[in-house]
């Protein structure tokens, strides 16, 4: 299955972007996720998957453990598993309330049996279940959407939409436009999309799982090709919508933006303006597109506790059948909570929102460091996760009603009394703590070994003391029957590193399939 085709192109993604091609003020100038997903998944293949994969790690976390410790791999699950859970979440409240379009019941009882379903099979089939319904799901939303495209843009209510794109009918133009004030704001999203798309394990499981590291790296690029295809009948869907004269269907009005079901526009098309065999046809498809993403999310989320969490931490000689036994309570346990969280959390698109901008501003940087930043340490770590955390909640957030701590330079108020920064603080908090955490590392290692500082100050065991429990060694990390040993970089011991060593980890970024044909695996500390 193509890397992050599938991790992207789901039910949030089709769903997402039709909203934002639909609602006034937006339109298709600010419907990102196509060009911003496709252009993550270019980067992720040029420059992260083969390092990833041709170092033989199994989780996305498994590299932070290797150089920062089991500790500061803990602290960085806290984020990756907010962001999978809350992602599981959004996306079951959305297919409950799709599958409520379909068949008149209840939207709770509509998201526990699709969540019963999605929690069965990953639980039966695990990752085998998951590319399967992968391939499914692509089928059903490539099929389905564009059989219904044909029907909803010739209905009678519809006018042309080439018309609509730049002329105001019925609601402001689709094409959209980007105001000079709200510039920084678009770029500010437009880089979260690029690059916080990158550090996910729903992602990186695929890419891990690819049978070398350059077939990873073509499928990667591959996907984001997909990904802008998969987005064509979305935007279709999205500016039909906006063309709609609702009074002359049975939806009536007022039209979906007034009643705030603008999130659901797409099922709406769908529904109304498509004879009933083809809309349920459509319909079936966001629906599988949203179950497949909500699977993913779960399985992901468990693997990196099985994996990063429990044996890496607790039962380093867990056996196989243990380590399953593990991943399938956690897939359980982690499904029912972002079922419950998906039915009691009336702003579970606004936590979402948090948990992805955490992603982008914590686990990018520190990704970009153990991968590319020769040095870094968990002293430099620990201080760019802080600052960067800092940053990113005082800057407040609209959709859990967070009122900022501090104003970024041009703030203003919207209807809630909430202020709204349009500085591009995101990308601010992430370049901080990128920055903090290799100044730190730095600085650190200058007043250890420089005798500035006591070895006995060195508490967390990351300059002083190379060959203490907390470095994890390359042979906890990959076993030889995780990956075919003629695929991993050979693994050197870790030297001191003073100020006036090379900067860049030019090992991260040369050809790694460069490497002897039959390295040997060190028993060294990295």
């Amino acid at each position: 299955m193509e890397p992050g085709l599938t991790t992207w192109v789901g039910g949030g993604y089709i769903n997402g972007t039709a909203e934002a091609v639909y609602v006034s003020g937006y339109g298709l100038a600010w419907a990102q996720a196509p060009i911003g997903y496709s252009l993550s998944l270019i980067v992720g293949g040029l420059f992260f998957a083969k390092p990833m994969r041709s170092k033989g790690y199994v989780t996305m976390l498994d590299p932070f453990q290797q150089i920062y410790g089991k500790r500061m791999g803990g602290l960085l699950f806290v984020p990756a598993l907010m962001g999978e859970m809350f992602w599981a979440a959004a996306i079951l409240s959305a297919l409950g309330a799709t599958i409520s379009v379909i068949v008149d019941i209840d939207i709770n009882i509509s998201v526990i049996v699709s969540a019963l379903i999605a929690i069965f099979y990953t639980l039966v089939g695990g990752l085998y279940s998951v590319a399967y319904t992968d391939v499914v799901q692509l089928f059903c939303i490539f099929i389905g959407l564009w059989i219904s495209v044909p029907f909803a843009m010739t209905h009678p209510a519809v006018t042309d939409i080439t018309v609509t794109a730049v002329e105001e009918v019925y609601k402001d133009p689709w094409l959209g436009s980007i105001r000079r004030e709200d510039a920084w704001s678009w770029i500010d999203s437009f880089l979260l999309l690029i690059l916080g798309g990158i550090p996910w394990q729903a992602y990186f499981q695929r890419v891990l799982s690819a049978s070398s590291a350059t077939y990873a790296q073509v499928l990667s690029i591959l996907a984001a090709f997909g990904c802008l295809v998969m987005a064509i009948p979305s935007i279709l869907i999205g500016a039909i919508g906006a063309s709609t004269e609702w009074n002359q269907t049975a939806y009536g009005l007022p039209d979906p933006q007034t009643r705030n079901e603008t999130d659901m526009i797409l099922p709406i098309v769908l529904q109304y303006l498509c004879p009933p065999y083809i809309s349920f046809f459509g319909l079936g498809a966001v629906s599988a597109a949203v179950m497949s993403s909500a699977d993913s999310s779960v399985l992901s989320a468990s693997s990196m506790f099985a994996r990063n969490i429990y044996q890496l931490s607790f039962r380093q000689n867990a056996s196989e059948r243990e380590i399953s036994l593990v991943m399938k309570i956690t897939v359980f346990v982690f499904g029912a909570g972002a079922t419950a969280m998906a039915l009691l959390a009336k702003s579970v698109y606004g936590l979402w929102y948090l948990s992805s901008d955490l992603v982008y501003i914590v686990i990018f940087p520190q990704l970009l460091c153990v991968l590319f930043i020769k040095g870094t340490n968990t002293y430099g770590s620990v201080m760019g996760y802080i600052l960067g955390l800092f940053l990113r909640i005082s800057g407040g957030e609209p959709y859990l009603h967070l009122q900022a701590l501090i104003c970024y330079g041009d703030c203003y108020l919207d209807r809630n009394n909430i202020y709204l920064q349009r500085f591009p603080f995101k990308t601010l908090s992430m370049l901080v703590s990128f920055l903090t955490n290799i100044a730190i590392s730095y600085l650190a290692k200058y007043l250890f070994e420089k005798g500035i500082l006591s070895p006995k100050f060195d508490f967390l065991n990351a300059v002083v003391a190379k060959h203490s429990e907390e470095n994890m060694d390359k042979t906890t990390l990959v076993k030889s029957d995780n990956i075919n040993l003629s695929e991993l970089a050979p693994v050197k011991p870790r030297h001191s590193i003073t100020l006036g060593n090379t900067f860049v980890n030019k090992e991260a970024i040369s050809d790694l399939d460069s490497s002897p044909e039959s390295p040997e695996l060190e028993n060294k500390d990295l």
